[in-house]
């Protein structure tokens, strides 16, 4: 494992709303790390939000691996079949991956970044917001901690491209391709697997426009639903998980944004580069959501 900087000097790659609105500032005012450089597709872009948090803008080819030898570890905010490659480039530069979800929608590219992280011996971290904002975090661990679950639902319904919304993220080609089941799925995935463990088994099947309902098994014994969709109407649209067992239920609590969780992101990912210890929300993670979530696509069609 490289040895730890501190501060990590982290660079961030990707110039659209989620790095604008969370990364960028949220690497910017961390404590513990520096902005150490902006890379974008776009020359112009690059420029722009490098300007605005005072740090450098590199784009092209070139601008990547410049932007790798003056970092510690890269964030992506990249569609995932984008980041997935430039990740395998980085960890071979030695740079830890601070990655969104999902890693990649193919198995294979997902798992050639799992790969490439553990040949580099660099740390990786995988941003499900509902990991690390501190609220939901600490509910995931309580929850776990109980234990004694029969089972779960989680539901994660959005409206992103219905009349009268105006959504940053609607023009994302790659969510228009892939819907909610690979958008949202991560989210509820990731609530639920730490705390009723992996999934043994699975089934699918599609609803009305993108909307997919998953059915799960777990390691613990417990059986879980998952519902998943961007293409809702406004007046479907909500999120919840609900677990049901001995003690009861219990309810996910809501959480105020993704700027604190990706702090909270920032802090594993320097966690993980200091002790050598490897994060549970890391790249072997996000290739185990990447497994599940190809596995729920082909069974429901």
């Amino acid at each position: 494992m490289t040895p730890p900087v501190n501060p990590l000097r982290i660079g961030l790659v990707g110039t659209g709303p989620w790095a604008r609105a969370t990364q960028a500032p949220a690497l910017a005012a961390h404590p513990g790390a520096v902005l150490s450089g902006v890379w974008g597709r776009r020359e112009e872009a690059a420029r722009a939000l490098a300007g605005e948090h005072g740090t450098e803008a590199y784009s092209g080819d070139a601008g990547l691996d410049e932007l790798f030898a003056a970092s510690d570890a890269v964030a992506f905010a990249l569609p995932p079949d984008v980041q997935a490659p430039l990740a395998v480039r980085a960890a071979a530069a030695g740079c830890h991956l601070l990655m969104d979800k999902p890693v990649a929608t193919t198995v294979e590219a997902a798992r050639a970044v799992a790969e490439a992280a553990e040949q580099a011996r660099v740390a990786s971290i995988v941003f499900c917001t509902l990991r690390f904002a501190p609220e939901t975090a600490a509910w995931i661990e309580e929850q776990r901690a109980r234990g004694d679950w029969f089972t779960a639902r989680a539901e994660w319904i959005g409206a992103l491209w219905a009349p009268g919304t105006d959504s940053a993220y609607a023009a994302s080609p790659w969510r228009r391709e892939k819907g909610g089941l690979w958008d949202v799925g991560p989210h509820a995935l990731s609530v639920l697997i730490p705390v009723l463990g992996d999934v043994t088994a699975l089934t699918a099947a599609r609803g009305p426009a993108d909307l997919h309902h998953l059915v799960l098994r777990h390691t613990s014994g417990a059986s879980s639903t998952v519902t998943l969709a961007l293409g809702a109407p406004v007046a479907a649209a909500g999120v919840g998980v609900e677990l049901r067992g001995e003690h009861g239920t219990a309810a996910l609590p809501g959480w105020n944004g993704a700027v604190d969780a990706f702090r909270a992101a920032v802090d594993a990912l320097t966690d993980s580069v200091r002790t050598g210890e490897p994060h549970p929300c890391d790249v072997r993670f996000g290739l185990r959501l990447t497994e599940l979530l190809a596995e729920a696509e082909a069974v429901a069609g």
